[in-house]
């Protein structure tokens, strides 16, 4: 049943090729996590060149034929303005995240306060100091003092008015759906006290928001593990935990959540149930892995031009890879536990579908077993450490 998911634990399940469903459902089930099956975002789909009504026809009719008879979600992801609700609306979708990212101010941590001050003009300071400085603080995460409060409004306010902004026009648009906000796309942390702003912000206004997708410390890239200290992060993810706790009323939001093997454990530990873990490219990187044992010819005409287009593909994602770091002499497929080797192929595959992506889904429907397998398998290994 297509329908809202709330406070359940969920899973989100992104498609890039309108394939993977099947594994998708193979992997998922009696895991107790609700899954998201049609989850793409606006960027994807230009890069794709499917529409939010295709995502959710390739996923619908698979589901049905598979009788799945529990609650399932479609995602609208990384909506950045309101005008791109209407269509995500009208197909049917139940679960919309908003990505107020542009307007979050970066500079703010490390602004002089003369600086945040004139930033802050206009602003309501006043109720605002009179809310936040008034409190001893919550314990587990900290109380702020009149310079952190100035940061914390500088550098979210902006998104904090435009998530609103965002929340009350899908309102008018539809009456039942999860609302998630997502501020992990940004350059600078979200400190567990600017959570707790941005938490009681958005409550303070009647944004009734399901999940919230803080951008935690370390590296989040896509289609590997976790990059910097785990025992910064898992005492990180304690403070926010606190956080959600204080309120009871969403549950936490790991973005970039592909192949995070070692975060999974902290997120259990620290969020129990009240959690929501997003994946879009790494089921792309299964159907490669896939092409890579079937039709190694494609498979090295797609590597050829990821590396070819790489520079240029990379510039709307946090990534590190290095082409000259690709380690030598790798044979098909291990070339796909590379590092290197697959933050290339995640972000260049708007052009390997544009180039080839006829030949990819005709090659990946011919050996729609070895795809569903490689899906099942990998996606079992991220959820057996959710459970």
């Amino acid at each position: 049943m297509l329908s809202p998911l709330g406070l359940t634990p969920s899973f989100g399940f992104g498609d890039r090729l309108g394939l993977a469903t099947p594994g998708h459902i193979a992997a998922v089930k009696d895991t107790g996590l609700a899954p998201i099956f049609a989850q793409q975002s606006v960027r994807e789909n230009a890069r794709t060149g499917r529409t939010p009504q295709q995502v959710m026809d390739d996923a619908k009719r698979v589901v049905e034929a598979a009788a799945w008879d529990k609650p399932w979600g479609a995602d609208a992801d990384h909506l950045k303005t309101v005008d791109d609700l209407p269509a995500f609306v009208s197909a049917g979708y139940t679960f919309f995240t908003v990505d107020p990212g542009a307007h979050v101010d970066n500079a703010a941590d490390a602004d002089s306060v003369s600086v945040l001050q004139g930033k802050a003009a206009g602003q309501n300071w006043d109720e605002l100091s009179a809310l936040y400085l008034s409190t001893n603080g919550e314990a587990g995460y900290g109380s702020f003092e009149s310079e952190s409060l100035l940061r914390a409004l500088v550098k979210y306010g902006r998104a904090i008015s435009h998530t609103i902004a965002m929340f009350r026009r899908l309102s008018e648009l539809k009456d039942a759906f999860d609302f998630e906000v997502s501020v992990d796309e940004t350059d600078a942390p979200t400190t567990p006290l600017e959570h707790f702003f941005i938490a009681n912000e958005l409550t303070r206004a009647g944004v009734k928001f399901t999940s919230l997708a803080p951008r935690f410390i370390g590296r989040f890239e896509k289609g590997v593990d976790y990059i910097g200290a785990i025992a910064a992060l898992d005492a990180e993810m304690a403070k926010h935990a606190a956080v959600t706790a204080r309120f009871g009323t969403y549950k936490l939001s790991l973005h970039s959540g592909s192949d995070k093997f070692s975060v999974y454990p902290l997120i259990v530990k620290h969020w129990g149930s009240r959690l929501h873990v997003k994946t879009a490219g790494t089921s792309y990187l299964e159907a490669l892995r896939a092409l890579a044992m079937t039709e190694p010819a494609l498979f090295e005409r797609i590597w050829a031009l990821g590396l070819e287009r790489y520079d240029t593909d990379r510039a709307t994602y946090h990534v590190s890879a290095d082409p000259a770091l690709v380690a030598a002499g790798l044979t098909l497929p291990a070339l796909l536990d590379d590092f290197h080797a697959r933050e290339i192929l995640h972000v260049t595959f708007g052009s390997a579908l544009t180039e080839f992506g006829a030949e990819i889904k005709s090659a990946l429907v011919r050996h729609a077993d070895v795809y569903n397998a490689n899906l099942q398998k990998h996606f079992g290994k991220h959820l057996d450490l959710l459970k």
